[in-house]
């Protein structure tokens, strides 16, 4: 099934989980209830009749999950990040533009939201980041990262649009509310990425890229290369470093930004021909000063220039993967992975799954779908199930969407 939001589909699988009653959807049986007691019939879900009662469930959360991957969005062009507003309405960015807008489901057509400053280098510039305000049913706020040429050279910029509610069909008003992030104008586009995400101070928090620009990521006056940790109208969080729009400075090209429900926050990045790293989300310099020029044969973290610079939660060494977008998997139907960070990659072609404890230190888990092309994110979506955008596929760009199977 591809059209809806697959909510009721979702809590029949989490009920499986946890053991408690169940819904239909399409015919699915009831899970089984809680403590071996029975499962009452299931509801009827969205174009399915009502579930038959189920068996004597066990009680408590699954441990061993197994994934099942399937197409849920179709007929993209490279697509960089995924949102859904309050009401299940899901959001798209693909790299040339524009905005997607799935009012009526991901099985009808989307409403096109275009930006026409947009700028597309064919490489990695371009629409890309996304991400709906907490307080979207109040303000009607969806921040977006592109590369623009609206203020006559092109620079990146999060643009705050305010959309109609509650679909977010039309855009009613829009202000750039941080601009000058630089972008990298060759045909590559290099380093030119913006990944917006909300933190759990209310702030939200800014990944970008160097552009490949040897300064930029120790130039306190540059935003590329850097964390920003800004308010809602771009202005400067009150306790950023001197007052400045960031927060953390010396990355090379942050591509993933994730925060879990008890506050933890973890960036992805790439590195150059070793080191792409998982950092914590915490103020400070993490090193990367790749100059005279553009010199990619230093540290990713250079201890010897910076004593103080903040070393890597986790690195990749040699090979490297292409860390992308980042997203902390939650919730009981997820079993013993509930809490991990689940990264996509580009290069290696994989999700990369990471154990992370609560002092944010990290230890691999391994790879898992290998077998969808280049991977560019991933969320986790409000029914608690995955997606993953994949990016220039051979036989066209997807949105993939992954679900836990408890395993017997």
């Amino acid at each position: 099934m591809r059209n809806g939001f697959l909510g009721v589909a979702i809590m029949c699988l989490m009920v499986a989980a946890c053991g408690d009653d169940g819904c239909g959807r399409n015919g699915c049986d009831g899970a089984g209830g809680s403590g071996g007691t029975a499962g009452a019939g299931g509801a009827a879900g969205r174009g399915g009749s009502a579930g038959s009662a189920g068996t004597g469930g066990v009680g408590g959360a699954v441990t061993e999950i197994d994934l099942r991957v399937e197409d849920y969005i179709t007929g993209l062009e490279r697509p960089w990040d995924i949102a859904w507003l309050p009401n299940g309405t899901v959001l798209l960015t693909e790299r040339p533009g524009p905005l997607s807008v799935y009012v009526n489901g991901v099985g009808e057509a989307p409403v096109l939201i275009p930006l026409d400053d947009v700028v597309s280098t064919g490489g990695e510039g371009g629409m890309m980041g996304l991400e709906v305000d907490p307080d979207f049913d109040e303000n009607g706020y969806v921040y977006v990262c592109m590369a623009s040429s609206a203020g006559g050279a092109n620079d990146v910029r999060v643009v705050r649009l305010t959309m109609s509610r509650p679909n977010g069909e039309s855009v009613e008003e829009r202000f750039d509310i941080v601009t000058g992030i630089p972008h990298n104008d060759s045909s590559r586009g290099r380093h030119s990425g913006c990944r917006p995400r909300f933190g759990p101070d209310g702030l939200l928090w800014v990944g970008t890229g160097d552009a490949a620009m040897g300064t930029n990521p120790q130039d306190d006056a540059s935003l590329g290369g850097k964390v920003l940790r800004v308010t809602r109208a771009g202005a400067a969080a009150e306790d950023n470093p001197g007052g400045r729009l960031w927060y953390s400075k010396g990355h090379r090209n942050i591509q993933g930004m994730a925060f879990r429900s008890d506050g933890l926050g973890m960036s992805a990045e790439h590195g150059p021909s070793i080191d792409d790293e998982i950092n914590a989300l915490v103020a400070g310099n993490f090193g990367w000063d790749p100059v005279p020029g553009y010199n990619e044969s230093v540290p990713m973290t250079d201890l010897d220039k910076f004593p103080d610079a903040i070393e890597a939660a986790w690195s990749t060494g040699s090979p490297t993967l292409a860390l992308g977008g980042a997203t902390f998997i939650e919730g009981r139907a997820w079993g013993n992975w509930s809490g991990v960070l689940a990264v996509a990659t580009l290069k290696a072609r994989h999700l990369h799954v990471f154990d992370v404890d609560a002092g944010g230190n990290v230890t691999s888990r391994g790879r898992f779908v290998e077998d969808e092309g280049r991977l560019r994110t991933a969320r986790q979506g409000p029914d608690g199930l995955l997606y993953i955008t994949t990016d220039a596929r051979s036989d066209g760009d997807r949105v993939l969407r992954v679900t836990p199977v408890p395993l017997d």
